[in-house]
């Protein structure tokens, strides 16, 4: 079975927003991942280098919350659509069911392809507006 992880967005201030949250639920950040440590083809002059591409912190149970700041290029994230679901599939066959089974008939903002990290990953809106993230990790397994 999957697993589903809420991935929060926000205009430049994840860190404060994680720190805030690893006060509360306590624990250590699985991954802090800025925007300057993207590989050079990936950077955005734009973007500021030292912003959150990806933070994450385990929370009970094994589940996980994760979260950006929302490149520049990409607009502003308003409340209420700052977020999306996050599903790590446990094989690359069930990544690729859930994909393109939850994308049919939505937007691909993301393709599922191999990402930069390692990870098989794709994003996209479903027909009834809901943003998606779908990924599987060999490595984490």
């Amino acid at each position: 079975m999957p697993a589903l992880n809420p991935y929060l967005n926000f205009n430049g201030n994840t860190e404060e927003v994680f720190n805030f949250y690893k006060s509360v639920f306590g624990g250590e950040f699985d991954t802090v991942m800025r925007f300057k440590d993207m590989p050079q083809e990936y950077q955005d002059p734009a973007d500021d280098g030292q912003k959150i591409m990806h933070m994450s912190l385990p929370i009970t149970g094994g589940d996980m919350l994760m979260g950006s700041d929302v490149p520049q290029r990409m607009g502003k994230v308003t409340n209420g659509t700052n977020f999306h679901i996050a599903i790590n599939a446990i094989s690359k066959e069930e990544a690729e069911k859930l994909f393109n089974g939850l994308s049919a008939g939505g937007k691909v903002l993301m393709p599922l392809s191999k990402a930069f990290w390692g990870a098989l990953f794709g994003m996209f809106t479903d027909k009834y507006g809901i943003d998606w993230m779908v990924s599987y990790d060999e490595t984490r397994r």
